[in-house]
């Protein structure tokens, strides 16, 4: 079966049922309300110099929850409403999907709070949301016999090892939190070279097709970008694996190059007319831009750690992960795929949010001024998602436009 983006396929309209008719609709909203909370709380325990009830050290709790908790739900909830077009089965819905969503809520409060609970139950809590979602994933493709998506489960496996990595830190087993997080974070960069290099030229070209049919088009997909797809996976996994490694710079600074020389293939700026589709561009042009600026900061360190890291997380996962989410809303919720003024705000406020966070370390005296700020921006930004399209999550009957 060919596989078709979310957010492009029909489907007849069926009766609603409330947030848990498809997967997008709670974990988008839970997805963006933990994002707009847990940079906030980050930063408030920051200042303060003072401890989070939880297990983890407090730098480690803010990569393990921005990477295994919301964006974690915002894969979750993409994937669960792409299967049923991939496999041609009923989506997950009702009991099952707030089972789902129930034991995410469970890991979140677990991990917050495992100083008190002790870490072995927050683990246990926590990682019981990826192995059912594991099994879930797997179930659905092997039924459909959708053998092509099949690399998505080892994108969750490596997700759960990721965590559990974490964890095993936490309950004083082996010092793996650094290689756990980073894991995870070369996972969800993947995903996004992965999925993004499907539908950011789709949905480009169809587009495109529209606004000027006779115009350039996206280059079509071949072996170029099966080559680029893998330089990309190798120096996430040099990066994630042996960051220290002579060799890891020169596979970052080549991820980088190829990921901007698929992006170069796509006709983004023809699509400036329309947010919607030059924010898919925006999203993967941070991720070329992160990895370039890690692979040059290990040959040179001449910035900050973190400002690479940035580039790629607040940059790339962020700005990904709401072009996504505003775009899978408005086409399941059979809206038009338009972005209205107050979805550019969002795209605005995150792209804000990520170069003040670069920048911020560069800004001596008035560092913690500008991350505040961006804190400020990429909590407003998924916050506003959550104000203006939670009402679409929960109550619009599903009616995916063509």
């Amino acid at each position: 079966m060919t596989t078709i983006p979310i957010g492009e396929r029909g489907a007849k309209p069926r009766r609603a049922d409330g947030p848990l008719s498809a997967g997008f609709r709670p974990f988008f909203l839970l997805a963006s309300v933990w994002s707009a909370l847990a940079v906030p709380l980050w930063l408030c325990t920051y200042s303060a110099k003072v401890s989070l009830p939880s297990a983890l050290p407090l730098g480690t709790w803010h990569v393990h929850e921005m990477i295994f908790g919301f964006a974690f739900a915002t894969i979750a909830g993409f994937m669960l409403t792409a299967i049923p077009n991939w496999t041609g089965r009923l989506p997950i819905r009702g009991a099952p999907l707030g089972a789902l969503a129930t034991l995410w809520l469970a890991g979140r409060g677990a991990v917050l709070f495992s100083g008190a609970t002790g870490a072995m139950p927050a683990a246990i809590i926590d990682l019981a949301f990826p192995m059912a979602f594991m099994a879930v994933v797997c179930r659905e493709l092997v039924a459909g016999r959708n053998w092509r998506n099949l690399p998505m489960l080892v994108a969750l496996s490596l997700l759960f090892a990721g965590s559990l990595l974490v964890h095993l830190q936490a309950v004083g087993i082996a010092q793996t939190a650094s290689l756990g997080n980073r894991l995870g974070m070369a996972t969800v960069l993947l995903l996004i070279a992965l999925v993004g290099g499907r539908i950011v030229p789709s949905f480009t070209r169809n587009w495109l097709m529209k606004a000027r049919p006779d115009g350039r088009l996206p280059a079509q997909a071949g072996r170029l970008d099966m080559v680029a797809l893998l330089v990309t996976a190798a120096g996430l996994a040099a990066w994630a694996a042996v960051p220290d490694s002579a060799a890891a710079p020169w596979l970052e600074l080549a991820a980088g190059a190829a990921a901007a020389l698929r992006l170069s293939r796509w006709c983004g700026l023809a699509t400036l007319r329309e947010p919607l589709v030059f924010i898919l561009h925006m999203g993967y042009g941070w991720l070329a831009l992160g990895l370039l600026l890690l692979g040059f900061n290990g040959l040179h360190p001449l910035l900050p750690e973190t400002t690479a890291l940035h580039a790629l997380t607040a940059g790339a996962i962020g700005t990904m992960t709401l072009a996504v989410m505003t775009r899978a809303t408005l086409g399941h919720t059979g809206r038009a795929l338009v972005a209205d003024r107050a979805t550019v705000v969002i795209y605005l406020l995150v792209t804000a949010a990520a170069l003040l966070r670069l920048a911020a370390p560069l800004a001596g005296a008035q560092s913690l001024v500008l991350t505040w700020v961006a804190g400020g921006a990429w909590s407003a930004a998924f916050g506003l998602f959550a104000v203006l399209y939670g009402s679409r999550l929960f109550r619009e009957q599903d009616k995916a436009r063509v």
